[in-house]
């Protein structure tokens, strides 16, 4: 089952990865979303449809473990945390939840990390590589330069199209100001306002 969850004036606890994100998006206007149970499938659907908007997504559920490994390549996945196989399995209900609405990205952008690669591919059959979405937790110096760079690409998202992005938690964070789950997807419009928010339930 594919749960909706759209909150207003919620307030999410940051985990102390996310705290020099959240200081990064500050000046960054607040967020609101609405609130609904798995009945608001259909609303957020016609979000979708409606268009001008990204779906901010972090990478399905991963091995356990914080960053990567000491010394992981990015050329390598071996060397990565990577998803597990309850990401796996989650990233291929998301994709299906999709088509089972005839609802077909304009694009899936994704971070150079494998697990957020992995998760495009097994939802969407597909990614780019786009930088602005890589990981920052080993060099936290980048992540105002790319959050500026997903600002300005939210507003070119045209209507009636939208986009998947998958990235990390620490990016979504500071962009929107608040934490996400593993598998978890913001709906932004294209003044990166929080329209939605959606988990996975099994």
């Amino acid at each position: 089952m594919m749960a909706f969850e759209f909150r207003s004036g919620a307030s999410e606890s940051v985990t102390r990865r996310a705290a020099v994100a959240v200081l990064v998006s500050a000046c960054w206007p607040a967020q609101t979303a609405w609130s609904a149970d798995s009945a608001g499938n259909p609303q957020v659907a016609a979000l979708f449809r409606k268009g001008g908007c990204v779906a901010l997504m972090r990478h399905a559920e991963t091995d356990p473990g914080v960053g990567d490994p000491p010394e992981f390549k990015l050329d390598d996945c071996r060397t990565q945390r990577n998803l597990s196989a309850a990401g796996q399995q989650d990233a291929r209900r998301i994709g299906a939840w999709f088509r089972r609405n005839k609802l077909k990205p304009r694009a899936v952008l994704s971070s150079a990390w494998c697990r957020c690669k992995d998760t495009a591919d097994l939802a969407f059959g597909q990614h780019t590589v786009w930088p602005a979405l890589s990981s920052v937790f080993n060099d936290r110096a980048q992540l105002p330069d790319q959050s500026e760079t997903v600002r300005k690409a939210l507003a070119a998202v045209p209507r009636q199209q939208f986009e998947v992005w998958v990235t990390h938690q620490v990016n979504i964070t500071a962009v929107t100001g608040q934490g996400i789950g593993m598998g978890e997807i913001f709906i932004v419009d294209g003044q990166g306002t929080l329209l939605a928010r959606t988990r996975l339930m099994s």
